[in-house]
């Protein structure tokens, strides 16, 4: 709901939204459906986001551009842009630009480099921070979120916001957000589990893509439908296609029994190719 507020309030009058692909697409099927466009760049060869290329495009595009999407780690590649490339963003467009950096996953991040982009808000900047406690908080049936902006820009999503928010998910959200050492422990099983994972996916020969996120990337080099239907047969649940990315299969990670049987499914459907390297020597 919070996505598409922000979606309603500014991208009025047939605004575009800017930001790269593959990310969380709901923000531009929405602007799809309320008659708005979207600019939606490449990647990285390293899967990384184009930040240049969205300070070109914001630029070139300032009279149309509604609003600026970010989301750090993004989804579904799991990568996250450092605090000085959120800085470099900033910088780089017009102070009066409105920026979406939908935080999601902000729980998971490991990496050093990474630092919420709340302060921003603090400085001023027309900055709109999206959060939920459908991930770390297994709330996603709830239907539970927040965003932290400037007092000018709530008030102007205030016109477009409905309440939808029962008191069940009200007192779960705050029960969620006292409960620290069960938010510690998840976040150190998931942690845990995605390195464990990950690390037997690169030793069987499989690239991965680092995340820092409860799921990640792993390029398989078949179609993501085709064994993702192998997948099924064997149980297992994978993640759908992510254009233009078709052959990198997005993996949620899971308790430790189904990141077992997740690996060894995949050792079932795909060959070892270090092993195929190591016999051809």
């Amino acid at each position: 709901e919070i996505l598409e507020v922000v979606g309603l309030t500014y991208l009025e009058a047939g605004k575009k939204v800017v930001g790269v692909e593959p990310s969380y697409a709901q923000v531009y099927e929405h602007a799809s459906g309320i008659k708005a466009d979207a600019i939606k760049l490449p990647l990285n060869e390293d899967y990384s986001q184009n930040i240049p290329a969205m300070i070109r495009a914001t630029n070139q595009n300032y009279r149309d551009v509604g609003f600026v999407y970010m989301c750090n780690p993004n989804n579904p590649t799991g990568l996250t842009e450092s605090a000085r490339e959120i800085r470099q963003l900033l910088d780089g467009i017009p102070e009066d630009m409105p920026v979406l950096i939908d935080e999601a996953y902000h729980h998971f991040v490991d990496h050093p480099d990474y630092a919420t982009s709340v302060p921003y808000v603090l400085e001023g900047r027309k900055v709109i921070i999206a959060r939920t406690f459908s991930k770390i908080y297994g709330m996603a049936g709830l239907r539970l979120g927040y965003a932290v902006a400037p007092a000018e820009m709530v008030r102007e999503m205030d016109a477009y916001a409905v309440s939808s928010i029962s008191a069940l998910a009200k007192w779960g959200g705050v029960a969620a957000l006292e409960d620290k050492e069960e938010e510690r422990r998840r976040r150190e099983n998931t942690l845990a589990l995605r390195r464990k994972t990950t690390a037997e996916l690169r030793a069987y020969g499989y690239d991965v893509i680092p995340s820092e996120t409860n799921f990640f990337m792993v390029h398989t080099g078949r179609p993501v439908e085709e064994v993702g239907a192998e997948f099924r047969r064997r149980g297992v649940l994978v993640g759908r296609p992510f254009p233009p990315m078709l052959e990198h299969l997005r993996v949620s990670v899971g308790t430790e029994e189904e990141m077992v049987r997740f690996m060894t499914a995949f050792r079932e459907i795909f060959p070892s190719i270090a092993a195929v390297g190591a016999s051809g020597d």
